[in-house]
């Protein structure tokens, strides 16, 4: 039974580490919620014939992944790379939500029991489209797993005209559990965020 107590990782550099049940971890849902639309700045009739509409936003959740056998790479709706569960790299996203209007959100799934397998994963989100504007989309990322409580991150550090975030960095702890840590740092792209936590993958431009 899932334990429905959540702990908010609140500040940069905030940590903890996952507990096992009966000496495993299980499957660990990453789930990204934010509000679908961004509020225009002034309304009335003239506002609609400049567009001064709520503009939907479009905001995307992956992660960076490095295994222990030096493999890595990246789980995305952008290209296409859901990844997959059973298989390496052991995590797999559900889906694409292109409003946030879901009830469900984004969710990616990590299996794990595989925990020997994985090195490290970085948790991010992107604004794949609509205005760059962080504060207004309001988005919480939440870690749900058996064995304990809930953890949670709110993107509320905000660098508007970044599209990309990193949230948080799961690194495996001697193969034996994982330790969650709050990053919620903004970049311009891929390629800077990747820079940034010495990754060191090639990026070229993408669609989905």
């Amino acid at each position: 039974m899932v334990n429905l107590n959540k702990i908010e990782l609140k500040k940069k550099g905030q940590s903890i580490n996952l507990t096992k049940n009966n000496n495993n971890i299980g499957e660990i849902l990453v789930n990204l919620q934010w509000d679908q639309q961004v509020k225009a700045k002034s309304t009335g009739f003239l506002s609609s014939l400049l567009g001064g509409k709520p503009k939907g936003v479009d905001l995307d959740l992956g992660c960076l992944y490095e295994l222990n056998n030096g493999e890595k790479g990246c789980v995305q709706a952008l290209g296409n790379a859901f990844g997959t569960l059973k298989q390496a790299p052991y995590m797999e996203l559900d889906g694409d939500d292109r409003t946030g209007s879901l009830s469900g959100g984004e969710n990616l799934r990590i299996n794990g029991n595989k925990i020997t397998d994985i090195k490290r994963i970085l948790v991010y989100s992107f604004i794949y489209q609509g205005v760059a504007n962080w504060a207004e989309a309001d988005g919480v990322v939440t870690l749900t797993y058996p064995a304990g409580p809930a953890i949670e991150v709110k993107l509320d550090e905000h660098r508007n005209g970044q599209i990309m975030c990193a949230v948080a960095m799961i690194e495996n702890v001697n193969n034996e559990t994982f330790k969650i840590e709050r990053l919620v740092e903004y970049f311009k792209g891929h390629k800077e965020m990747d820079h940034a936590y010495n990754w060191g993958m090639n990026w070229v431009a993408g669609s989905k």
